[in-house]
């Protein structure tokens, strides 16, 4: 969902502040989380570098990233601004990229999940003709989908998404695909996004928030 669709949509203006506010909420709370997580396991692995740049924060200012904001405000798709990582103070280097990679993505699919099941028990005990019942909603609703896009969103091996760091664990070092992202990776990003990879991933996005709402709405 991108913030032109909802003004494009025919609601009052009551539920558009609503559906908003929502959203943001959503994408500040799902990006700080994801950020957190890559720093907080970093430290835990021996390095530090993000908690003495002030990276190791529940602060959003500190992760803001005004072209990945703008992406996710406009297109539904975006990021954050990378974590800073020095493998050389990692007690075991491989295991530490390994387990720093997988930091954002797992803590997105856990929240995904917690928040798909928030949403499904509170759309089953809410009215939601009142406003603050349909924020409340909304807001876990949002919140679901969009820690399950950046969990797929940054899963794919590009530069520089968890996924490439990942890829880089399992390969040589200067390979040629590795040096070419590096170069690339971010305009190959940006121009995937605008040709149409949201909609793929939306359809994954969907399909597994509508499964896991079916799944959920069985024990109501």
């Amino acid at each position: 969902m991108g913030i032109i669709s909802v003004f494009t949509s025919g609601y009052t203006w009551q539920v558009t502040i609503i559906i908003l506010l929502a959203y943001l909420i959503s994408i500040v709370v799902s990006i700080v989380m994801h950020e957190y997580a890559h720093a907080y396991v970093a430290h835990k692995n021996g390095d530090d570098t993000a908690k003495v740049m002030g990276r190791m924060t529940l602060n959003p200012i500190a992760h803001f990233d005004i072209m990945g904001f703008l992406f996710l405000l406009l297109v539904g798709f975006g990021w954050a601004k990378p974590v800073p990582v020095d493998e050389r103070n990692f007690r075991n280097i491989k295991k530490g990229r390994i387990l720093v990679g997988l930091a954002g993505i797992v803590t997105n699919v856990i929240l995904g999940i917690i928040c798909t099941f928030l949403y499904v028990l509170f759309y089953n005990i809410l009215d939601t003709s009142i406003y603050f019942c349909l924020f409340v909603v909304l807001l876990f609703e949002y919140m679901a989908l969009i820690n399950f896009m950046l969990a797929i969103f940054n899963i794919l091996p590009i530069y520089p998404l968890d996924g490439f760091n990942l890829l880089t664990s399992f390969t040589k070092p200067g390979n040629k695909y590795v040096n070419f992202m590096y170069r690339y990776g971010s305009l190959i990003l940006i121009l995937l996004l605008l040709v149409g990879l949201g909609y793929g991933i939306n359809y994954v996005i969907n399909w597994v928030f509508e499964g896991l709402v079916w799944l959920f709405m069985l024990m109501f």
